[in-house]
């Protein structure tokens, strides 16, 4: 398993499908993983520190983790099947259970757990960006420093 960490969330044009681009820790290929708005949003709020007046539903994930007294150890993305991934949520008690990429980064990003993603997701869903394409992901970043929330529309 390779440790990743989240770059961040944009929307693609002209599509307007939000991607979420995680980066090897210690590597340089990029994994982008298409996922939905409500999705997005709980992301970018995550990555923003910026907390909802109520909890909305990964932040109430974590408040019943933390009542529990489990935490989330790790989000492992596991498999890529027809073009869908796959990740599992890896409990300290051992629990393990499958869920989307998309809800387990939201998690992941309240609770400070470690995403890993499989050696051969990476290989096959994996980009490198050339040395003369990091401009676009620096881009990329002031992007993610000045977007807010509400850019993605309001969280159901």
């Amino acid at each position: 398993m390779l440790q990743m960490e989240v770059v961040g969330v944009r929307v693609e044009m002209p599509s307007n499908q939000p991607i979420v681009l995680l980066k090897e820790t210690h590597g340089e290929r990029y994994l982008p993983i298409w996922i939905g708005m409500t999705e997005a949003t709980a992301i970018a709020m995550a990555q923003a520190e910026e907390p909802p007046p109520r909890p909305l539903t990964h932040d109430l994930f974590r408040d019943v983790l933390d009542g529990l007294g489990v935490r989330l150890s790790t989000v492992n993305i596991v498999a890529l099947r027809d073009g869908i991934f796959f990740a599992d949520l890896v409990f300290s008690n051992g629990v393990e259970v499958s869920a989307r990429p998309s809800d387990s980064i939201a998690l992941a990003l309240r609770t400070g757990a470690r995403i890993f993603a499989s050696e051969e997701v990476v290989r096959e869903a994996g980009v490198i960006i050339p040395d003369d394409q990091e401009d676009e992901v620096e881009k990329f970043r002031e992007f993610l420093d000045n977007i807010t929330p509400e850019d993605f529309g309001r969280a159901g």
